[in-house]
């Protein structure tokens, strides 16, 4: 099935575009439906208000969120951050993703995440994207990892998730790392 016009950037399984006003029940519904994946590492927003917060986030130039949508049935399978993106001196950006049920553990993620990567150094032109996850997290290290990704450090009770401070491991991929790598080249 061929991706629709509104795709950002299409892989061979998915593609990614911003998410819209009409796919807030769809997508409260899909969070609340993977309450067990994200429990312990993030919360993304659940109700028709918080999904109106964060269609007004995206609209600002430090904040992207892009759906990932199955190009089979448009089936939205995850979601990819970009946080606090700086241009001039920086060119970076904070990535955060997480999977939805019954998605998660198909590799959909990972080609979600070489489109984002594509999408962060090609057309935001950023240097670097940091990605940072707590350290039981073994599958978000597992992802960022194979993306090419390297670790950089630990930061102690970096972010207050579920009530408590957490720590985190600190990953990070420079556009000329990523721009040597053979995937990148798609």
């Amino acid at each position: 099935m061929p991706a629709p016009k509104s795709a950002l950037a299409v892989g061979q399984r998915v593609y990614l575009r911003r998410p819209r006003a009409s796919d807030g029940p769809a997508f409260c519904a899909a969070v609340r439906a993977s309450r067990a994946i994200h429990r312990r590492w993030t919360r993304p927003p659940a109700t028709p208000k918080g999904y109106k917060a964060m269609l007004a986030r995206c609209r600002g130039p430090a904040f992207k969120t892009l759906f990932a949508c199955r190009r089979e049935d448009d089936a939205l399978v995850g979601v990819f951050d970009l946080s606090q993106i700086f241009h001039g001196i920086m060119q970076s950006a904070y990535l955060g993703y997480y999977a939805l049920a019954p998605y998660a553990r198909r590799g959909y993620m990972r080609d979600g995440l070489e489109l984002m990567l594509r999408y962060a150094f090609r057309t935001l032109h950023l240097h670097r994207v940091e990605s940072n996850i707590q350290p039981a997290n073994r599958r978000s290290i597992a992802l960022v990892r194979r993306a090419g990704f390297a670790r950089e450090g630990y930061s102690r009770r970096y972010l207050k998730i579920d009530g408590r401070w957490r720590d985190h491991e600190r990953w990070a991929l420079l556009f000329e790392d990523w721009r040597a790598r053979p995937s990148s080249r798609r």
